[in-house]
């Protein structure tokens, strides 16, 4: 079993790298700049919440941000771990947004995290990895 999940993140890595990129709503493609790359301890029994704690928090405000251009969720059950690839015109674009901003929507993350996931204090699902990616 855990070589078919292998195999299987194997495919969707290999599918990422060979497919263009497209917005997802349909838009023109887009040429990529740099992905930022966010790893998450996600147990399989926080999926939902941590999908529900995205979309009321990281998702409406990502969108407003300039040079935005998408995001992908993923989730590995083998190791319980989100992994979020956020897509960016540019880098200056994306190192541009003030940190008290950033800090300001985590703190709304957690807060719709804590409550979905039922816990009463702190990160239900903590950053593990953060680093950014540029294509060749």
């Amino acid at each position: 079993m855990a070589l078919l999940r292998q195999l299987a993140g194997l495919v969707l890595l290999l599918l990422l790298v060979l497919v263009p990129l497209t917005p997802a709503s349909g838009a023109q493609p887009y040429e990529l700049v740099v992905v930022e790359h966010l790893r998450l301890k996600v147990p399989e029994a926080g999926v939902d919440a941590w999908l529900a704690a995205e979309r009321g928090s990281w998702e409406p405000w990502l969108a407003q941000q300039p040079g935005f251009l998408d995001r992908q969720l993923l989730w590995d059950a083998e190791r319980e771990e989100g992994t979020l690839l956020i897509h960016w015109a540019s880098r200056e674009q994306w190192m541009a947004i003030p940190s008290t901003q950033v800090q300001a929507v985590q703190q709304r993350f957690e807060a719709l995290a804590r409550q979905a996931s039922g816990l009463s204090q702190g990160n239900p699902f903590p950053l593990i990895f953060e680093g950014e990616l540029a294509p060749l």
